[in-house]
């Protein structure tokens, strides 16, 4: 144990980075009785917490490196995801069409086989062999597909996960800053950390201290901490958001010439999502934008399977981030824990997935347990705010909002269930007609959940709330984007 005394820090853990890592960092650590604090200096997921591939899955593509265990360990989180969260993680079909110039059916089936023995399914169907000639998740695809396996995985609102684990986080205690700024730090028997938050520069302490800064994480270790950086490689994601190609509840898994597997899946309603193309990426991750190489990529792999041609000319946005690997090894995910004697502990946290993302966290705070006492892992069975009712009850939930808010469309219904739960009723209230809720900004956002979302869940800006707590982005003229601009502005 060090020899450092707790009551002369402000915290027992101060969190650098906004992103999925750092907010699930500090869900587990408030809820485990530790005194938390977090800074980031831009919104909660603004990186690329918000351009993951958002499935909850084991990553089929791992079976064919040998990597069972992974898969294995990951499929485990699953069921944990639809407990906790069920108004974020939706089960759904995977359909990977057979092409007669990749993998041959009788491969991809032995995958599925082993895919399914490697995990408690939580009652979800297993996989099946699809005749898709008279299927309609044949329908949107060109006629020499008559063959296709299906397997159910589980699509994920990745943004509003991050969300809402900081929600949870600030709900046990956790502080939750941000526009905040770490712009330096001394290690001694404790952290003294600089910060300048809105303008203000004012010093903490902290007796532990994670770097959860993902694309920024080599950058923040020499400059701000002036500690070695890891050893990392940089990686560019990148997916595109076109009108909806199919009708269908399903996502699709497509075979590229390549060897690689493209997803595409529905959005938003009105769209289709396609992705994810990854490649080394150099330069400032604050800036990361998406090559127009990498969109006619995307189309051309969309295109060899969709009956309708996808060009780039169909894109209606692009979706792009940064994440970290492991330079010594083909991980997506790296957790670094370094103590010494009479140094306070630093955890060094960077890319990972949505699926373990919550297991990492978990693993990475247990192994503060030597420095200071704290309570048992909970988080697997401790919902996410408004997540207090079953997966397979989504429906209902939204009849039962429809019953209580009869202005709401069953796509309006739908949408704020998805994101909000069970606590839908903070945001709506006892509204009985629609201008009750004060202005409206487009066809959807009012000024009740403007509102709510700026009081409690740190939205700050336009795009706060039109790309990351929500995706009305898509769709909302620019007049109703400058009105919302505005009325932020005169909110406090």
């Amino acid at each position: 144990m060090l020899p450092f005394d707790g009551f002369m820090a402000d915290y027992d853990l101060a969190i650098i980075g906004g992103g999925l890592n750092g907010v699930s960092l500090a869900r587990d650590a408030a809820g485990r009785g530790l005194r938390v604090i977090l800074f980031e200096q831009g919104d909660l997921g603004g990186a690329a917490s918000s351009a993951t591939p958002r499935l909850i899955h084991g990553d089929l593509s791992l079976l064919e490196r040998r990597g069972f265990w992974r898969v294995r360990r990951a499929l485990a989180e699953r069921p944990i995801w639809l407990r906790i969260a069920p108004h974020l993680v939706r089960p759904m079909r995977f359909v990977i069409p057979a092409h007669s110039n990749e993998r041959p059916p009788w491969l991809l089936r032995a995958g599925l086989y082993v895919y399914d023995s490697l995990t408690n399914r939580a009652g979800l169907p297993g996989s099946a062999t699809l005749d898709i000639t008279h299927h309609p998740v044949g329908n949107a695809l060109k006629r020499p597909f008559g063959t296709a396996f299906e397997y159910w995985d589980c699509v994920v609102d990745d943004s509003r996960l991050v969300v809402l684990t900081a929600l949870d986080a600030a709900e046990r205690g956790a502080e939750i800053r941000t526009g905040a700024r770490c712009v330096r730090a001394d290690r001694g028997d404790i952290w003294r950390l600089a910060v300048v938050d809105r303008g203000h520069r004012h010093v903490i302490t902290a007796r532990a201290l994670a770097n959860a800064t993902g694309g920024w994480t080599s950058m923040v270790a020499e400059t701000v901490l002036r500690q070695p950086p890891p050893a990392t490689s940089a990686m560019q994601m990148s997916q595109i958001v076109v009108p909806r190609l199919f009708e269908s509840d399903n996502v699709y898994v497509f075979q590229n010439a390549d060897g690689r597997l493209i997803f595409a899946r529905p959005f938003e309603r009105d769209f289709t999502l396609i992705g994810t193309v990854t490649h080394a990426f150099t330069g400032d991750p604050a800036i990361v934008a998406m090559p127009g190489a990498d969109v006619s990529y995307l189309c051309e792999a969309a295109s060899r399977y969709f009956r309708e041609r996808v060009a780039p000319t169909d894109v209606v946005h692009t979706v792009s981030g940064v994440n970290l690997t492991l330079a010594s090894a083909r991980r997506r995910d790296g957790t670094l824990f370094h103590a010494r004697r009479r140094k306070a502990p630093l955890i060094t946290m960077f890319g990972g997935d949505v699926t373990t993302s919550r297991l990492r966290a978990e693993r990475a705070i247990t192994k503060l347990t030597p420095f200071y006492p704290m309570s048992p892992r909970w988080t697997a069975g401790a919902a996410l705010p408004g997540g207090d009712f079953a997966w397979d009850r989504f429906d209902t939930e939204v009849d039962l909002a429809r019953d209580r808010w009869r202005f709401l469309s069953e796509p309006e219904a739908q949408r704020l269930v998805a994101a909000y739960g069970s606590r839908l009723p903070a945001v709506l209230g006892e509204a009985k007609a629609r201008d009750e809720l004060g202005p409206a900004f487009g066809p959807e956002l009012t000024g009740a959940e403007v509102r709510y979302l700026m009081r409690h869940e740190w939205a700050r800006f336009p795009d706060d709330i039109l790309w990351r707590r929500s995706k009305l982005g898509l769709t909302m003229p620019a007049v109703d984007r400058d009105a919302l601009a505005a009325f932020m502005a005169g909110t406090s």
